[in-house]
């Protein structure tokens, strides 16, 4: 794996030297890392939980004047009770093509606690990940080592690509490189609770907002730290799930062998819906799902394989999929416990059998399986398992009148999955001047995770291509979310080579 990194290392840093816009992008972060990181400790410093609606106007406002700054036109796109969409644009007379480059400013909600130091909006640099020994370091006088990393929340997801975007454009004007595509930005303010008023923004500014393609900039490049370009992402819909036992908790050894154990009953019904190797049992799970074309299965089959050393990273004696690999498995759905509750465990617990047990479910979709399809074949499930199923919450008189009951509620915000066909002109164009710059990158047909893209492709009838930047490793989603350095300079070299396709 170290030699041929090492030897992708070295045709990177030759290619890119036969590159301008590269070029001006390397040497634009070299001559000022503090600039850039100041600039971005300054984003990441602002609260940016969706429903933090007083913080999300702070950072909307911040990058209004951000883009303004680079001499971009910029203003807020807005409908009622939604969060803003900032919007920045550059007309280029002699453009061929229009782009929109998408990222989004909020980030996912925060358990302080969780966090080492307690502040997750107060950014702090350290040597190396928390669970690796990584020590707090003040920022350096003179240049930041590449392998050190900033810790925050939206460091990686998604702050940072706005960065690299912004700090590319400073990059390209320092040199009198103009950008050679109609240039739109989008950056979103609730991706991380659903996009759930995206589609209407859209709509709102489809004239605005009409481009050859979406560059969506979000995600983490390949395990192997290599340059990706991702076609597709799949759709997602979460479903929560209670099951009931008595009105009260109740003593268990009182009622213990008589009163039904609804956090048995939800670890029955749990144990229904996936096999000893992952697979999920649900009927029809897998149904209708769009196959792969052979560009796709090409790809795939180029792809790097990161399993062995995942596995080491992350401590895993074993893993699911029978066998199949990482990248194969992400391009078939998925059925995901993200979250299980029943009455208390640790220093809480008591000798109770519990009231409720409820479950948190995402059901991760590809091309071809919609959110209202994944939804009722969980709850057509959850039926021939023996449940009374309402889409309410159920009254003691519902709850009497059935043995088992099953509270099904489907989450709004759930949307279907994409996939961009790599033959398509803009594709092509993307791959050929991304590999002009740093060689060989990895091509995959889709991401394991969701992004909104759905709404655009069928609002707006705009191919969608994600261009992630950020490393593996960066805990999103989690507590101790953080940027490598590398990729933050790696990800301003990208960034600039995309404003000047050709």
């Amino acid at each position: 794996m170290r030699l041929l990194l090492t030897i992708f290392l070295i045709f990177d840093s030759v290619a890119r030297a036969q590159n301008p816009a590269v070029d001006a992008a390397r040497q634009w972060h070299q001559t000022h890392q503090h600039a850039i990181v100041d600039e971005f400790i300054e984003l990441l410093s602002i609260p940016d939980v969706a429903t933090d609606k007083v913080n999300i106007r702070r950072n909307a406002e911040l990058l209004r004047k951000m883009i303004e700054k680079r001499g971009l036109t910029s203003r807020l796109l807005e409908v009622p009770d939604a969060n803003p969409v900032v919007y920045g644009e550059w007309k280029n007379p002699g453009a061929k093509l229009t782009i929109v480059f998408y990222a989004h400013y909020d980030g996912q909600p925060v358990t302080p606690a969780d966090w080492k130091g307690g502040k997750p909006f107060s950014p702090v640099l350290r040597t190396a990940m928390v669970d690796n020994g990584g020590k707090d370091i003040p920022l350096p006088s003179a240049n930041f080592d590449p392998e050190w990393r900033l810790f925050a929340r939206a460091a990686s997801d998604d702050k940072a690509p706005i960065q690299m975007i912004l700090s590319a454009l400073d990059a390209l004007k320092a040199k009198g490189i103009a950008p050679t595509v109609n240039l739109k930005l989008v950056f979103e303010g609730e991706e991380e609770a659903g996009s759930t008023n995206l589609a209407r923004i859209i709509e709102a500014h489809k004239v605005l907002l009409q481009s050859d393609a979406w560059l969506i900039c979000d995600g983490p490049v390949d395990q192997s730290r290599k340059r990706q370009i991702v076609f597709g992402a799949r759709g997602v819909q979460t479903v929560d799930l209670t099951v009931y036992g008595p009105k009260r908790e109740l003593h268990s050894g009182h009622y213990g062998n008589w009163v039904p154990n609804p956090a048995m009953s939800m670890a029955r019904l749990l144990a229904s819906m996936k096999d000893d190797n992952g697979r999920v049992l649900i009927e029809g799970f897998y149904d209708d799902l769009m196959p792969l074309s052979p560009a796709d299965q090409k790809a795939l089959a180029e792809m790097p394989v990161n399993d062995e050393e995942l596995k080491k990273e992350l401590w895993l004696g074993g893993v699911d999929g029978g066998g199949m690999k990482l990248s194969q498995l992400l391009t078939l759905p998925s059925l995901n416990i993200r979250g299980l509750e029943s009455a208390h465990v640790g220093a809480g617990a008591a000798n109770v059998i519990p009231s409720t047990a409820t479950v948190s479910i995402d059901i991760r979709l590809v091309k071809g399986i919609s959110t209202e399809q994944a939804a009722a074949r969980v709850r057509k499930h959850v039926e021939k398992q023996g449940f009374f199923v309402t889409s309410q919450e159920p009254d003691a008189a519902t709850r009497m009148a059935h043995a088992k009951v099953a509270w099904m509620q489907v989450r709004k915000g759930g949307y279907n999955a994409v996939r961009t066909s790599m033959d398509l002109p803009i594709s092509q164009t993307v791959i050929r001047n991304i590999e002009s710059a740093f060689g060989p990158v990895v091509k995959r047909p889709n991401t394991g995770g969701s992004v909104p893209l759905f709404m655009i492709e069928e609002i707006l009838q705009a191919p969608t291509i994600q261009v992630p930047t950020v490393n593996h490793d960066n805990n999103q989603h989690t507590f101790n979310e953080n940027l490598r350095i590398a990729n933050l300079w790696e990800g301003i070299e990208t960034m600039a080579v995309l404003l000047t396709m050709r």
